[in-house]
C-alpha cells in the first residue's frame, strides 16, 4: 500500500496501526469490537478504520480500510468495517476539524466508570488532568442508528474526551499521538477510580478545594506538547520494538 498513497497518508496509517498495536499491548482491546480512526490528509474527508475481521495485534498500515463519509470503502478491500464504529467516528470527523484522530474503547474499568452515576471523580492527579475535557453521552443501544451522530456531536461540544454512559470511553485529537495520550490518561484514571472505590467511599481522601481546577489547567497546557513531542515518539519506538510488522 505504501507506494499507492501519499507520504502524508502513509504516515497517518503507520501511526494509527501503531496505536492499534499499543492498545492491544496495554490490554485495552475487546476482541475485534472497538475502533480507532484517523482522517486521511486532503479535501476528501476520508478516514481510516480497522478491518473488522482482524485482532488489534494483527492490524497493519496497509490493512487499514479507507472509507468515505457514507462508510463505503474508497478502494477495493477484502475487509469490512464495524457499522457502529462508522456511526461514532464519522460523526466526529465530520463535525470537528480538530478531530483528526478518534479512539473508542470498551475496557472493564472504562465501562465501570461509565456505569457510575457521578462518572469520573477527581480522585487522582491523572483524573484531574483529563476530567475537565470529558463530556457524557447517554446510552442509546449499539450505535448503528445514524441519527445518533447528531446527539453525540451535541454532547461532545468542544470537549476532547467522552464517556459513553454504560458503554465505554472515547477521545479525539489533532494527531494520533494526542488522541492516544488522552486515552491513556482517561483509562488510567478510570482504573485508579475502580481501585480506590473498592476500599469504600468513606475511606477516600478528596483533594483540597481548587486543586482539581489547577491540575486541569496544567493538563490543558501540557497534554498536546507532551503527546506530540514526548510521549508519542516514545510509544512509536515501543511499537517498533514489539513488532515492526505493523508498519507494513
Amino acid at each position: 500500500m505504501q507506494d499507492k498513497v501519499s507520504p502524508e497518508e502513509w504516515k497517518v496509517r503507520v501511526d494509527l496501526a501503531a496505536a492499534y498495536r499499543l492498545v492491544a499491548y496495554f490490554g485495552w482491546d475487546d476482541l475485534i469490537f472497538t475502533h480507532l480512526s484517523a482522517r486521511v490528509p486532503g479535501p476528501e474527508h476520508h478516514f481510516l478504520l480497522n478491518p473488522y475481521q482482524l485482532m488489534f495485534e494483527e492490524v497493519t498500515a496497509s490493512s487499514l480500510v479507507k472509507v468515505d463519509m457514507n462508510g463505503a470503502p474508497v478502494e477495493p478491500t477484502p475487509f469490512i468495517t464495524n457499522a457502529a464504529g462508522f456511526t461514532i467516528h464519522s460523526a466526529l470527523h465530520m463535525a470537528r476539524e480538530d478531530a483528526q484522530a478518534v479512539m473508542h474503547l470498551h475496557t472493564p474499568n472504562g465501562q465501570a466508570v461509565a456505569a457510575h452515576a457521578e462518572g469520573l471523580l477527581p480522585l487522582t492527579q491523572t483524573a484531574m488532568v483529563i476530567r475537565s475535557e470529558i463530556a457524557y453521552h447517554d446510552y442509546e443501544g449499539i450505535a448503528v442508528d445514524l441519527s445518533e451522530r447528531e446527539r453525540i456531536i451535541a454532547d461532545l461540544g468542544d470537549k476532547s474526551a467522552m464517556i459513553f454512559r454504560n458503554h465505554g470511553t472515547l477521545t479525539v485529537g489533532e494527531t494520533v499521538g494526542e488522541a492516544f495520550l488522552k486515552l491513556y490518561f482517561l483509562e488510567r484514571a478510570c482504573e485508579a477510580q475502580v481501585l480506590a472505590l473498592s476500599a469504600g467511599e468513606a475511606n477516600l481522601n478528596n483533594p483540597p478545594q481548587g486543586s482539581p481546577e489547577v491540575a486541569a489547567e496544567q493538563g490543558k497546557a501540557s497534554l498536546k506538547v507532551g503527546a506530540n513531542l514526548l510521549a508519542w515518539p516514545a510509544l512509536l519506538r515501543k511499537a517498533y520494538r514489539l513488532d515492526p510488522g505493523f508498519a507494513t
